[in-house]
């Protein structure tokens, strides 16, 4: 596995098994991305879920779980970051099926570098991500969207205050906010303790009861979900 973690620019995830074709493309998007490389689609997986990348570079063909796989996943995670996939398989039925699989761009392998570097930028000018995300458990929650998914990928839209009330809960995820600290920072300063109550109610109903923890004459904090 190389990594080029130093390198300045986008940070790039790349996904290729062949050791000898991995330590080229990164030695060459080294000058203009932060290179991540790993050799198989399960770590892929693994990076992708926990950390933010501008654009995603999969080989087709890997060992175990193949690279429409792996984007297959990605996509089911709500992951928006544009994907090239590479590949030896260049038929129109190949191409048709990875775009379809969930890739942005598709490149027949051999190719020119000068090629693959004009791809990315075209993937990744004017791209504007779906922000932050955070988890709770295998739940996927994205503040700016005011969207949480849950484990089966059902998109969850919450209201103004239903987004602000999680994500302070989320932004300390250990922390136990009583309700003033919650009615300073989310509500108005005329409400009752009783509307933080209620707006946790809210949540819990729209997503799992196991959302909030309740903790007993202290306050509520995000819940340890599996």
């Amino acid at each position: 596995m190389v990594d080029s973690s130093g390198a300045r620019g986008a940070s790039l995830l790349l996904v290729e098994d062949d050791p000898d074709i991995a330590e080229m493309l990164v030695e060459v998007l080294s000058e203009f991305y932060t290179v991540d490389h790993v050799p198989d689609a399960e770590q892929g997986l693994e990076k992708s879920l926990n950390r933010h990348f501008d654009v995603m570079v999969v080989d087709r063909r890997l060992p175990a779980m193949s690279g429409l796989e792996l984007i297959a996943a990605v996509r089911r995670a709500q992951i928006t970051t544009p994907i090239l996939m590479l590949t030896a398989l260049g038929t129109l039925e190949d191409r048709v099926s990875g775009l379809d699989g969930g890739a942005n761009d598709y490149l027949v392998k051999p190719f020119e570098f000068e090629e693959l570097l004009a791809r990315l930028r075209a993937l990744t000018r004017g791209y504007a991500a779906e922000g932050r995300r955070r988890y709770v458990g295998d739940w996927v929650y994205t503040p700016d969207t005011m969207t949480i998914y849950s484990p089966f990928g059902t998109r969850i839209s919450l209201t103004a205050t239903e987004n602000q009330l999680l994500e302070l809960l989320s932004s300390s995820p250990e922390h136990v906010f009583s309700r003033e600290e919650i009615l300073q920072s989310v509500f108005k300063p005329d409400d009752s303790p009783g509307t933080v109550d209620t707006y946790v109610h809210y949540l819990r109903r729209k997503t799992s009861k196991d959302l909030v923890e309740t903790v007993r004459a202290q306050g509520y904090r995000l819940g340890d979900l599996p």
